[in-house]
C-alpha cells in the first residue's frame, strides 16, 4: 500500500488516532476504488464524504443533467450547476474537498452491456439508483463479479439500507424475488421524498463502505435497516439468503445479465407500453379536445396537496386512492382524460375507470409537467 504523505497525514489526523483505522486503515481507504451508481439524492452525500474519508478512487456514473428540482436534496450540486452533467459537477465538487482523490466520471446509461466492464476494476459498488430494473441489474453483476454491493433506497419519510454481499449474505433477489408491477410504486417525481433523508441513508451506506475496506465493526450483512423520519426510528430486520435464489442460490438458473426492463414489464410490447400506445394523448392534443369537446372531462388523479400546488383550469380532482369510491362522480358517457404528475397514476387511474365499465379514456403524456413544458409555460412546475 502507498504511504502516506506529510499532508495527508495532517489531513486525516482523526481518523489515525483512531486504533481502528491508524495508518494501516488510512492506507486502505487511499488504495480502495468505490464506483457509485447514481449522483443523485444519495450519490450526493456519498461522493462527499467518501472523497473527505480519503479513498483514493472513485467512479460517478450517471447519465442526467442537474434540474432545479434537484437542489432541494442533492446537496454535492449547486444552483449554477443546473443544465450541467451531474457527473462534471459531482467531480468539481469532490475535488473541492479532496483534490487527491482520483475521481472518474462515466456519463453513460448503465446496461447490461456496460456494467460488467465499469464494475471491474473497483472493489465495492455502492448503488444510489430510483429504479428496479437497474437495481436488478447491479445485484446480478456484482453477484456475478464478486463485488460487495451497499444498496439503500429512499421515499418520502422512510429510507433503508443494507449490504449485499456475494455469498456471504442475502442477495437483492432474496429480499425482493420479483418487481412490482409497473407503476404500481411511484418515483421520488411522483411521491415526493424528505430533503434530508437522503443525507441520512447515503451516511449511511458510506459508513458500511469504509467499514468493509478498513475490515472493522459489522457489516449490514444480512440485515436490512430501516429508517423512518417522521417517528425518527431505527429497526432492523434480518434477511437470510434464499437457497432458491436465482441467481445467488444453491442452483442458480440466471448465470449471465438478462433483459431488465423485460423482467420488470417495462419493455415496448409490455403492458405498460401497450396502455401508453393506446390511451396515450399529448399536451398539445389534449388542449384540442378540451376546447373542441364540452363532453371532456379533465379528471385530475394527484392528491389534493398537489392540486394545489397547480393545476389545469377547469379539471376536476378524485385522487387516485379515492377514485374506486367516487366513480359515482362520473359520466360513462363522457370522454374522461386523466392526468397525474407524470404519467403514471393516470394510466392507473384508466385500469380503474375500466373495471367500472368506462370506455371514453385517455391519458395526459407526461402529466402536467409536460403541460407546462409544451402548453403553458408560465405554469408552476414542482
Amino acid at each position: 500500500m502507498a504511504p502516506l504523505t506529510r499532508e495527508e497525514i495532517l489531513r486525516y489526523s482523526r481518523h489515525l488516532i483512531m486504533p481502528e483505522v491508524g495508518i494501516e486503515g488510512q492506507q486502505k481507504l487511499k488504495s480502495a476504488g468505490i464506483l457509485l451508481i447514481g449522483a443523485g439524492g444519495l450519490g450526493s452525500p456519498l461522493g462527499l464524504y467518501l472523497a473527505a474519508a480519503g479513498v483514493g478512487r472513485l467512479g460517478i456514473v450517471d447519465f442526467d443533467a442537474v434540474d432545479f428540482t434537484n437542489l432541494q436534496r442533492q446537496i454535492i450540486h449547486r444552483t449554477e450547476d443546473v443544465g450541467r452533467l451531474k457527473v462534471e459537477s459531482a467531480k468539481e465538487r469532490i475535488a473541492g474537498i479532496n483534490p487527491e482523490v482520483q475521481v472518474t466520471t462515466y456519463n453513460t446509461k448503465l446496461s447490461r452491456e456496460n456494467i460488467t466492464n465499469l464494475i471491474t476494476d473497483y472493489d465495492i459498488v455502492i448503488d444510489g439508483t430510483d429504479n428496479f430494473p437497474t437495481r436488478y441489474l447491479v445485484n446480478d453483476a456484482c453477484i456475478f463479479q464478486k463485488k460487495p454491493n451497499i444498496y439503500g433506497s429512499i421515499f418520502r419519510f422512510d429510507g433503508q439500507a443494507t449490504v449485499f454481499f456475494p455469498f456471504k449474505g442475502p442477495c437483492y433477489r432474496c429480499l425482493y424475488p420479483e418487481p412490482p408491477p409497473p407503476g404500481m410504486v411511484p418515483s421520488c417525481a411522483e411521491g415526493g421524498v424528505l430533503g434530508v433523508l437522503p443525507g441520512i441513508i447515503g451516511v449511511i451506506q458510506a459508513t458500511e463502505a469504509v467499514k468493509l475496506i478498513i475490515g472493522k465493526g459489522e457489516p449490514l450483512i444480512g440485515r436490512l435497516l430501516l429508517y423512518n423520519a417522521l417517528k425518527m426510528e431505527f429497526r432492523e430486520v434480518k434477511l437470510k439468503r434464499d437457497p432458491q435464489c436465482p441467481v445467488c442460490g444453491e442452483r442458480p438458473t440466471i448465470t449471465e445479465l438478462i433483459d431488465y426492463e423485460a423482467f420488470c414489464g417495462l419493455t415496448r410490447g409490455g403492458e405498460a407500453e401497450a396502455l401508453h400506445s393506446e390511451y396515450d394523448l399529448g399536451p398539445a392534443e389534449v388542449k384540442r379536445v378540451v376546447e373542441s369537446d364540452t363532453k371532456v372531462v379533465l379528471l385530475d388523479v394527484r392528491e389534493p396537496h398537489e392540486h394545489e400546488i397547480v393545476r389545469i383550469d377547469g379539471s376536476t380532482l378524485i385522487p387516485l386512492s379515492e377514485l374506486h369510491l367516487r366513480t359515482n362522480e362520473l359520466d360513462t358517457a363522457d370522454t374522461i382524460v386523466t392526468y397525474c404528475h407524470h404519467g403514471q397514476r393516470s394510466l392507473q387511474a384508466i385500469k380503474t375507470l375500466e373495471r367500472f365499465g368506462f370506455k371514453k379514456l385517455k391519458h395526459l403524456r407526461g402529466g402536467i409537467d409536460a403541460w407546462a413544458a409544451e402548453v403553458d409555460p408560465e405554469m408552476a412546475r414542482y
